[in-house]
C-alpha cells in the first residue's frame, strides 16, 4: 500500500526552479504534519520544510516554499534559486502528529515516507 509518492524532481542549472509534489493517500491522507527532507551520498538526511505550522531550515529559508492543497491530497514544495548543494534525494514524510519548532525535522517525528525524488542541480 503506497502512502506518499513523491514527484517533480529532475536536473537543472544553478538559479533554476523546481516544484517537488508529495500525494497522500490511504492512513497518510489523515496526516497532520507533512515534511520534505533530502539526503545527499554520505550524508545525514535532513529536514528542509515542513507544514502544519511552517518551519524551514535556515540552508532554504527565502529559496523553498512549502504549500498544501487538501482537496488534492498534495504538499507542494517549490525550489527556487537552486544551488549545487541542494542537490540530494528528497523525500516527503508524514505524520498524524503535530509538528512543533523543535521536532518538524527530526526523522523519527515522522510515521509515513516515500520513495524519494532526486534533485540534480549543476553549476
Amino acid at each position: 500500500q503506497v502512502l506518499l509518492v513523491e514527484s517533480g524532481g529532475g536536473s537543472v542549472q544553478s538559479g533554476g526552479s523546481l516544484r517537488l509534489s508529495c500525494v497522500t493517500s490511504g492512513s497518510a491522507m489523515n496526516s497532520e504534519c507533512v515534511g520534505w527532507f533530502r539526503q545527499a551520498p554520505g550524508k545525514e538526511r535532513e529536514g528542509v520544510a515542513s507544514i502544519s505550522n511552517t518551519f524551514y531550515a535556515d540552508s532554504v529559508k527565502g529559496r523553498f516554499t512549502i504549500s498544501r492543497d487538501n482537496a488534492k491530497s498534495t504538499v507542494y514544495l517549490q525550489m527556487n534559486s537552486l544551488k549545487p548543494e541542494d542537490t540530494a534525494m528528497y523525500y516527503c514524510a508524514a505524520t498524524v502528529s503535530h509538528c512543533y519548532s523543535g521536532n518538524w525535522f527530526r526523522t523519527w517525528n515522522y510515521d509515513y515516507w516515500g520513495q524519494g525524488t532526486q534533485v540534480t542541480v549543476s553549476s
